[in-house]
């Protein structure tokens, strides 16, 4: 076990673990209780999310686990029926982690499975906007087992699959692994443990290369498309005006005549 590993719940709950240029890695530090969402951990989560897409010189977030016993293994069930009255700042947090789980943090997210993701973790990863998973993860939305419902948006899992899947995965709560996550389209890419995050990261400093803004458009426009095509086309007359305005889109097509790389500025 790794000294992360051993951390008791004295331990921050989100870790910047690096950042390398324009990319910044978040990591759920629960590994204890298999990174299971406390309040505090979804607060923090929330307010690191909302922190890199206020800040300029991020342009993609990396989010992964501690330890590899799991990604995430849901909710916290006893921490959340321990729980007191929620803080300011954790009224904040949880908002912003809202935002996140519904896919509208505007920075481009990656979610790097190092391991399992069943329940509220699983939904995690459906706010990401690309996956990378290891070959041994197995996901799922298993809250029907305990008489519940994915409340975290995995009820909303057909926006992304056929129908006869989702409700296949959603009213057996049974898990799939991680190739057929893979062929229905819910990850992106299939590593060997070891290789999640570096590969995870390689893909990172690809979207990174890209300009700011576009970044940013195209995010909203997708996945805006994929549940209200009308709002989606009102959205990209006013992103296009933006965006095809800025210095930023000059300076690309400057440095595509020039054939060198772009110097963005977010402008």
């Amino acid at each position: 076990m790794t000294s992360a590993e051993a951390m008791g719940e004295g331990a921050e709950p989100i870790l910047v673990t690096k950042q390398m240029g324009a990319v910044r890695v978040l990591r759920l530090n629960r590994p204890a209780a298999r990174n299971a969402l406390n309040p505090e951990l979804m607060s923090e989560l929330g307010l690191a999310m909302a922190a890199a897409e206020a800040d300029p010189e991020v342009r993609c977030v990396i989010l992964t686990g501690t330890g590899d016993r799991a990604f995430c293994a849901g909710m916290d069930l006893r921490a959340f029926a321990e729980r007191g009255g929620p803080s300011a700042t954790a009224a904040e947090g949880a908002a912003a982690f809202g935002r996140f789980v519904s896919g509208d943090i505007a920075v481009p997210v990656i979610g790097a499975a190092n391991a399992t993701a069943v329940a509220g973790g699983f939904e995690l990863l459906l706010g990401c906007d690309v996956v990378v998973a290891s070959d041994h993860a197995s996901f799922g939305l298993p809250e029907v087992k305990r008489g519940l419902f994915a409340a975290g948006g995995g009820v909303f899992i057909s926006t992304r699959i056929p129908l006869a899947v989702a409700l296949e995965l959603t009213l057996t709560g049974d898990p799939v692994d991680a190739q057929r996550a893979l062929a229905l389209g819910l990850i992106n890419m299939v590593v060997p443990a070891a290789e999640v995050l570096d590969a995870a990261l390689g893909l990172a400093e690809r979207i990174a290369r890209n300009g700011p803004m576009a970044l940013r458009a195209t995010k909203q426009l997708v996945r805006t498309a994929n549940t209200d095509l009308a709002r989606a086309r009102e959205l990209q007359a006013k992103l296009q005006r933006e965006v095809f305005g800025s210095a930023d889109a000059r300076e690309g097509a400057t440095a595509f005549i020039e054939r060198r790389d772009p110097v963005w500025t977010g402008r």
